[in-house]
C-alpha cells in the first residue's frame, strides 16, 4: 500500500490497480491551489464542504470513481466500507461528518475526517476497533487542538497515526504531545500487512 498526502485532508491511496482517494479539495476551496487531478477507483468525502468533496478532481478520462459521501455500509471491489455519522461545525456552520472504516488488503484504516468533539460514544468507538492507521486531524482551531487529536488517537489504540490539516505550528505541537519531536516527514508511506508486526501508536507525518 502507498499513501500519498496532498494537503488538507485529501490522501491518495494505491494498491495494486487500485486507487481510493479521501477527502479531495474542490475548485471552491480557498486550498484550491494544492488540487492534484487523477483517476480513481473509490472517492470517500467525510463532510460536504468545498474543502474536502472534490469528486471531480478524482475524475481522469476512463477514470471514474465511485462516489461515498455519508453515512452507511458500502461495498466496492470487494471492499467493505462502514461510514459512521458524528458531527463536524466549520464557519460556525454544522455538518455531518461521516468517519469511514475499511480494510484494503489487510490493512485496515480509519479516516476520521472534519471531527470536532474528541469524545465519542460507547457505539463509535466499538465501530471503529484499534485500525491498523489512523488518520486524524491535528491543530485546526474549528476541528481539534493537537493536545485533544493526540488523546483522541492514542484512545483509539492504533498501529500507526497519521496527522493530516496542520500547519508547522500545529504539528510541532502534537509531536510534543506525544514526545516525538525529532520525527522525519516521509513523502509517502509504503506498507505491506505484515510490516505492522509490533507497531503501537507510532506517528508517521507524510509532507504534502
Amino acid at each position: 500500500m502507498i499513501i500519498t498526502y496532498l494537503g488538507k485532508q485529501f490522501f491518495k491511496i494505491g494498491q495494486g490497480s487500485l486507487t481510493v482517494a479521501f477527502n479531495p479539495i474542490s475548485k471552491d476551496s480557498k486550498y484550491s491551489e494544492k488540487i492534484s487531478k487523477f483517476g480513481s477507483d473509490i472517492a470517500l468525502s467525510t463532510t460536504n464542504h468545498p474543502d474536502y468533496n472534490g469528486f471531480d478532481m478524482v475524475s481522469h478520462g476512463d477514470a471514474v470513481p465511485f462516489e461515498i459521501s455519508g453515512p452507511g455500509d458500502y461495498e466496492i471491489k470487494d471492499i467493505f466500507i462502514k461510514g459512521i455519522k458524528t458531527d463536524s461545525e466549520i464557519s460556525g456552520k454544522k455538518y455531518i461528518n461521516t468517519i469511514y472504516s475499511l480494510s484494503i488488503e489487510n490493512i485496515s484504516l480509519c479516516f476520521l475526517g472534519a471531527i470536532s468533539n474528541e469524545k465519542f460514544n460507547v457505539a463509535t468507538r466499538g465501530e471503529i476497533s484499534s485500525p491498523d492507521i489512523l488518520f486524524i486531524p491535528i491543530g485546526n482551531k474549528e476541528l481539534l487542538s493537537p493536545a485533544e487529536a493526540y488523546k483522541l488517537a492514542v484512545s483509539l489504540e492504533p498501529k500507526i497515526i497519521v496527522p493530516m490539516d496542520y500547519d508547522d505550528t500545529t504539528l510541532k505541537a502534537f509531536l510534543k504531545e506525544a514526545g516525538q519531536e525529532k520525527i522525519t516527514p516521509l513523502d509517502k508511506l509504503t506498507i505491506k500487512s505484515k510490516e505492522l508486526a509490533g507497531r503501537e501508536g507510532e506517528i508517521i507525518v507524510l509532507s504534502s
